[in-house]
C-alpha cells in the first residue's frame, strides 16, 4: 500500500511542478526537494518488498513512510485548495516571508517531512543490510504445513471429479497437463485428492506422485518429495544439486506412464523451475496441476483448457454444513431454516462453510446462537482468521503492488453488487491507481489489471461483451471482507452501513480515512454535518433515489474539501451545485438532479477526468468549457445536450491549443454539436453518442453534412445514433437515409440505431463497414416487411440485436453472417420465422427471443436442435448453443 501512496504523491507533485507552478511559486524549491526525497523512498520500498513479511522492523518502517506520505499529501492538497480559492476570489499573492501564512507553514512542514524521510531512509538501509546478512530469506519447503483435506466431507465434486478423471485417462498419448483453477478455499486440493485416490486413476497410472508447492517453495525439496513419493529413495540423491535431481527424476519417469499432481502453483516462474523434470513421452502420462492463477495453467499447457472449479450450489452448501455439524445425524427441524440461510450466505465457498460449521458446533446447537450467526455470517468467518481469512489473504499478499490497491478498492462496493467495468476502470484512473504510459491509455492499462485479477481468481466475471472483454464483474463476499479488513489498517477505506434510527448524529467513525462509502441512510449522514477533512473519495450506494434538501447542499463541500472522487448517484439535487468548483482536486463526478445546464464554473476543475450527469430535464446546456480542461477524458450526459467548441481558435506554430487527444467519450450530444469545431479537436475519441433530430446530422449543406465530420474520427469504435424527435413522432421527422459507407468512422466496431425508421435496403451500407462487430437496432430503427442481406456483407459481425419492428420475412443464409455469435430479437411480433441459414453459422453460440410469434419459436427450436446435434458429433462440451425464449410458454 505504501508503494502506491508514494507513487501517487510523486505524480501529483510532478503535475504541480509542470502545470500549476503558479500555485506553489513560493515553495517550488521545497516541493522539488520533497519529490526527490520521496523518489528515494520509492526505491527503498521496492527493495524492501520481500522483507516485509519477515521483519517487524521493516513493516514498522513502511508504516512510517505511509504516514509521512499521507501527511505530505494532505499539506500539499490543502495548500493548493487555499491558493486556488484566493485565485478565484482575485486575492493577490503575497511574497513569501511577508505574511503569507500558508506558504510559510507549508515550507516548515515540508522541511519536517524531509527530515523524517531521511531518518527513515537511513534506518531502512541498515535494516535491509542486517536482513540480507543475518536472517534467512525463505523457509524450507519441509517446514511448511500442507493443506489438510478431509475426504469424508467432499461434497459437490462427483461430476467435477469424473470430468477430471476422463481428461486424465483419455485423449492423446502425448504428455498433457490438466489444470484445476479457482480462488482460495474453493476446494482445488480436495478435488485433486479425490481424483488422485480414485481406483480408476490407481489402475491407469503405473507411477503416481503428489507434491505441494505453495508460495514459498524450494525446487530441490519439490524434486526430493516426488522421488520419495515414487519410492525411489537412494542415499546419493540427498547430496545432488537441483539440476542432478531433475535429471534423475526425468530418467525414472521416461519409460513409464505417470501421473504427477503438482498442488498449489502460484507463479509462472515456479512452473518454469519444475517443468524440465517431466519428460514429454508418448505413453499417456499426465500432470494434474492446481493453481489460483489461470495464467499459470495456460503457460503449463496452452492447448489444454483449464478446468475452472465452480462454487457449490445452495443445496450442496447445505449438505456440506449438515455433514460438518451433525455428522451422520440430521438437522433438528427448528434449526433447518436458519441453517439454510447460513449455508447460502457462505456463497458456495467450501472453506467458509467448514469454518462456520466449527463455530456452530461450539454452542451446542443453540437456536439463538444460530440466529446471530445467520445475521452476519461473513463477520463471524472473519473472526477466525487462521482457518479462512488468512488462506484468502495469501492471494492478496502475493499480488504485485500495483494490483493490491486495485483489489482493495472492491471493498467500496456493496455485497453482491454487479460492478459496471467501464465505471470501475474510470474510478481506478481517477483514484490514481493507474499511471498512463507512452504507448497505452489509462483505461487500457486498467483493463489489463482487471483481467489479471480475474486470472488470479480474485474477481468474478459477471457478463462479457461480444468482443470478449468484461462488461460487469463482482467479488465474492469473503474476499470483500478481506478488502475491508486490509483496507482499514492503512486507512484506505471505510464503509458505513447502519440500520440504526439516527446513526450519524454523533458518529463514532474515524475521520482520517481516505475513502468513505455510504451504503444506507445517506441523507441522514449528510444532514448530520459530517467532517472528513482527509477523505479523497465519497461514494454513495442506495437502491432508491432521494431528494436532497437545499439546506444540506453545502454540507458535502464543507465536509470533503480534498475530494478526488464524488459519486452521489442516488441523490437528486434541486439545482446544479455550483460550489463544486471549490473542490479543485476532483477527478470523477457523478450527479443526478433537475439540471438544465452544466455551469461554466466546472471548467476550473483542472484535474477532472470523468463527468457523469443525469438530469430529469429534457434539455441540458453544457456551458462548461471542456477544452480548457487538460485532464478531461469522459463526458456522459442525458437529455438533449448541447456542446460547443472552443470560443477562440488561436493557433501558434500551426498547433491548435484546444485539441484534446485524451478525450475518449462524449455521450450523448445533439446533432447540432457535431461540428468540425468540436469533433476535429477530439482525435482520440473512442465513443460518441448523438441524440436528437438526426435528419439535421445527415442534411447536406454546401456539399457536405455534419455527419462528414465523423469520418475524421480515426479511433472511434462505438457510435450511437438516437433519433429523438419529441414531441413529434419519429415518423414525422424521417431520417432520409444513411451516408455512404466511407463517411462512417473507419474503425467503427459497434453501432446502435434507434427510431430512425430506415428501409431494410440501407442495411447494405452497414454490411460493408469493414470493422463492424456489434449492431444494435433498437425500436423502430428499420421498417419494412422484408429483409434479404446481400452477399459479402457483415464479414466481422458478432452480435446482432433487433428491437421493435414490423419485419415479416428475413431471408438469410449462413454465409451472410460468417462470424455471428449472438442474435437477440425483441418484440419482433410480425416475424414469421428465424432464417434456417443461421443454423449453418458454426460460431453461433446463443439466440434470444422476446415476445416472438409462435412460428418464429418453432423455427428457432429447429436451429437449436441442429446446433446441438452438430456439437454432439464434434464432441464439443464447451460453449454449447443456448436458446432463450421469453415468455417461456411462447
Amino acid at each position: 500500500m505504501a508503494d502506491a501512496i508514494v507513487e501517487f504523491l510523486l505524480v501529483n507533485l510532478k503535475e504541480l511542478l509542470l502545470y500549476h507552478v503558479d500555485l506553489i511559486s513560493g515553495v517550488k524549491d521545497q516541493v522539488e526537494s520533497l519529490h526527490k526525497e520521496l523518489s528515494l523512498m520509492k526505491a527503498f520500498l521496492k527493495d524492501s518488498r520481500e522483507k516485509r513479511n519477515e521483519s517487524e522492523y521493516v513493516r514498522e518502517s513502511v508504516r512510517q513512510i505511509t504516514a509521512v506520505a499521507y501527511k505530505a499529501e494532505d499539506i500539499i492538497d490543502t495548500f493548493v485548495v487555499n491558493e486556488a480559492s484566493k485565485k478565484r476570489r482575485g486575492v493577490k499573492k503575497m511574497i513569501p516571508g511577508f505574511g503569507n501564512k500558508n506558504l510559510l507553514n507549508l515550507a516548515k512542514d515540508i522541511e519536517s517531512i524531509k527530515t523524517t524521510v531521511k531518518e527513515i531512509y537511513d534506518k531502512k538501509m541498515c535494516g535491509i543490510e542486517s536482513l540480507q546478512n543475518g536472517e534467512p530469506s525463505r523457509r524450507s519447503a519441509r517446514q511448511k504445513r500442507e493443506p489438510f483435506v478431509e475426504d469424508e466431507n467432499v461434497v459437490g465434486f462427483d461430476e467435477e471429479a469424473r470430468t477430471i478423471i476422463d481428461r486424465l485417462t483419455e485423449g492423446s498419448e502425448q504428455l498433457e497437463i490438466v489444470s484445476v483453477v479457482g480462488m482460495g478455499g474453493l476446494g482445488k486440493t480436495t478435488l485433486a485428492r479425490k481424483v488422485y485416490s480414485d481406483p480408476r486413476i490407481e489402475y491407469h497410472f503405473y507411477l503416481r506422485a503428489w507434491t505441494y508447492v505453495s508460495q514459498e517453495y524450494s525446487r530441490r525439496e519439490v524434486f526430493l518429495g516426488i522421488l520419495e513419493s515414487l519410492n525411489l529413495n537412494f542415499d546419493q540423491m540427498y547430496k545432488m544439486s537441483d539440476e542432478k535431481l531433475a535429471e534423475e527424476l526425468c530418467k525414472h519417469l521416461r519409460n513409464n506412464k505417470y501421473l504427477i499432481v503438482i498442488d498449489d502453483v502460484w507463479t509462472k516462474e515456479a512452473w518454469d523451475d519444475l517443468r524440465r523434470a517431466f519428460p514429454k513421452t508418448k505413453l499417456g502420462s499426465r500432470i494434474l496441476l492446481t493453481s489460483r492463477n489461470t495464467e499459470v495453467a495456460k503457460l503449463a499447457d496452452p492447448y489444454s483448457h483449464p478446468h475452472h472449479l465452480r462454487f457449490l450450489t445452495e443445496e450442496e452448501s447445505w449438505e456440506l454444513l449438515c455433514r460438518k455439524v451433525f455428522g451422520r445425524g440430521s438437522c433438528p427441524s427448528e434449526l433447518e431454516n436458519l441453517g439454510k440461510i447460513i449455508a447460502t450466505k457462505c456463497c458456495g465457498l467450501p472453506l467458509a462453510i467448514v469454518v462456520i460449521s466449527g463455530l456452530l458446533i461450539k454452542k451446542d446447537k443453540n437456536r439463538d446462537w444460530w440466529r446471530k450467526v445467520a445475521e452476519s455470517v461473513s463477520s463471524y468467518v472473519a473472526k477466525d482468521p487462521k482457518q479462512c481469512m488468512d488462506v484468502l489473504a495469501l492471494s492478496y499478499r502475493h499480488l504485485p503492488e500495483h494490483l493490491k490497491i486495485c483489489f482493495l478498492y472492491f471493498g467500496v462496493f456493496p455485497e453482491d453488487y454487479e460492478i459496471p467495468v467501464w465505471k470501475l476502470l474510470r474510478l481506478w484512473a481517477a483514484e490514481g491507481f493507474i499511471q498512463e504510459t507512452e504507448h497505452e491509455d489509462l483505461e487500457d492499462t486498467a483493463e489489463d489489471y482487471l483481467e489479471d485479477l480475474v486470472d488470479r481468481n480474485l474477481v468474478l466475471v459477471g457478463k462479457r461483451r461480444a468482443n470478449g472483454r468484461i462488461k460487469t464483474c463482482r467479488i465474492h463476499d469473503m474476499l470483500r471482507d478481506l478488502c475491508l479488513r486490509e483496507g482499514k489498517d492503512d486507512k484506505f477505506l471505510q464503509v458505513i452501513k447502519s440500520s440504526e434510527q439516527n446513526p450519524f448524529l454523533s458518529t463514532p467513525f474515524e475521520n482520517d480515512c481516505r475513502r468513505l462509502c455510504i451504503h444506507s441512510k445517506i441523507l441522514e449522514f449528510i444532514s448530520s454535518k459530517p467532517s472528513y477533512p482527509y477523505v479523497r473519495s465519497f461514494l454513495c450506494f442506495a437502491t432508491e433515489e432521494m431528494d436532497l434538501p437545499r439546506r444540506d447542499t453545502s454540507s458535502i463541500y464543507e465536509a470533503f474539501e480534498l475530494l478526488r472522487v464524488l459519486d452521489l448517484r442516488p441523490i437528486c439535487f434541486p439545482l446544479f451545485p455550483k460550489e463544486l468548483d471549490h473542490l479543485v482536486h476532483l477527478r470523477f463526478i457523478v450527479l443526478f438532479g433537475q439540471f438544465k445546464k452544466i455551469p461554466s464554473q466546472i471548467s476550473s476543475l483542472w484535474n477532472l477526468q470523468t463527468l457523469i450527469v443525469r438530469t430529469s430535464s429534457r434539455d441540458l446546456d453544457i456551458e462548461a468549457n471542456i477544452w480548457k480542461m487538460k485532464q478531461f477524458r469522459h463526458l456522459y450526459v442525458t437529455g438533449l445536450s448541447r456542446l460547443s467548441g472552443p470560443l477562440a481558435q488561436t493557433r501558434r506554430d500551426n498547433e491548435d491549443p484546444f485539441v484534446r487527444s485524451n478525450i475518449k467519450t462524449i455521450s450523448t450530444i445533439l446533432p447540432d454539436s457535431c461540428t468540425e469545431n468540436v469533433l476535429a479537436r477530439t482525435p482520440g475519441l473512442k465513443k460518441l453518442g448523438i441524440r436528437g433530430r438526426l435528419a439535421k446530422l445527415m442534411e447536406i449543406r454546401g456539399g457536405s453534412s455534419l455527419f462528414d465530420n465523423l469520418s475524421k474520427l480515426g479511433k472511434l469504435e462505438t457510435l450511437k445514433l438516437l433519433n429523438d424527435t419529441y414531441p413529434e413522432p419519429p415518423a414525422h421527422c424521417v431520417v432520409p437515409g444513411l451516408p455512404q459507407h466511407y463517411k462512417f468512422p473507419p474503425n467503427l466496431k459497434k453501432l446502435t440505431l434507434s427510431d430512425t425508421l430506415l428501409d431494410w435496403g440501407h442495411m447494405s451500407t452497414l454490411g460493408v463497414l469493414p470493422n463492424l462487430e456489434v449492431l444494435k437496432l433498437k425500436d423502430n430503427a428499420f421498417e419494412g416487411s422484408h429483409w434479404k442481406p446481400l452477399d459479402g456483407g457483415f464479414r466481422l459481425l458478432k452480435v446482432l440485436q433487433i428491437g421493435k419492428t414490423n419485419l415479416v420475412r428475413w431471408d438469410a443464409l449462413g454465409h451472410h453472417f460468417p462470424k455471428l455469435q449472438s442474435v437477440v430479437l425483441k418484440h419482433c411480433t410480425s416475424l414469421v420465422a428465424i432464417p434456417s441459414g443461421l443454423g449453418e453459422v458454426s460460431v453461433l453460440q446463443n439466440m434470444e427471443l422476446y415476445w416472438p410469434t409462435k412460428t418464429a419459436v418453432v423455427s428457432a427450436r429447429v436451429i437449436h436442435q441442429q446446433k446441438l446435434q452438430l456439437q454432439s458429433k464434434q464432441q464439443q462440451v464447451n460453449n454449447l448453443f443456448k436458446l432463450v425464449i421469453y415468455p417461456p410458454d411462447c
